[in-house]
């Protein structure tokens, strides 16, 4: 006679039920929107412990990075002004050193951004 083992997983598992209020359920729901997780799998993480991160942050700091990107590519055209290419002779040096200034200074501004974003809050973790 052969015995068939039936796998042990999730789906075939009793369901743990939490009861709560509307407004609860609307904090949950959004808390796993915010990690990218369904309600199920937020849930579960947040039962066993896990600290669950947002991807939001996370997506808004790639963002970041591709605007920094963007701005280096920038920078780099207008160094080549700097060496005097035809093609950029028709900006004046001072708009053209204003402009770097300013990159530069965005740069600064979008590092500490991604910094803030991407560290722990309040001590955490």
């Amino acid at each position: 006679m052969e015995t068939h083992k039936t796998k042990i997983t999730r789906k075939n598992s009793p369901p743990i039920k939490v009861y709560c209020l509307p407004e609860e359920r609307a904090i949950i729901e959004a808390g796993a929107k915010a990690a990218g997780l369904s309600t199920s799998a937020y849930l579960l993480a947040v039962g066993q412990g896990y600290r669950v991160h947002g991807v939001t942050d996370f997506e808004s700091v790639r963002e970041l990075v591709r605007i920094n990107g963007d701005l280096g590519r920038l920078g780099g055209l207008l160094k080549l002004w700097l060496t005097d290419d035809v093609r950029t002779a028709r900006f004046g040096a001072d708009t053209i050193l204003a402009l770097l200034a300013r990159i530069e200074a965005t740069q600064e501004q979008m590092s500490s951004t991604m910094e803030r974003v991407v560290r722990p809050r309040g001590g955490q973790e």
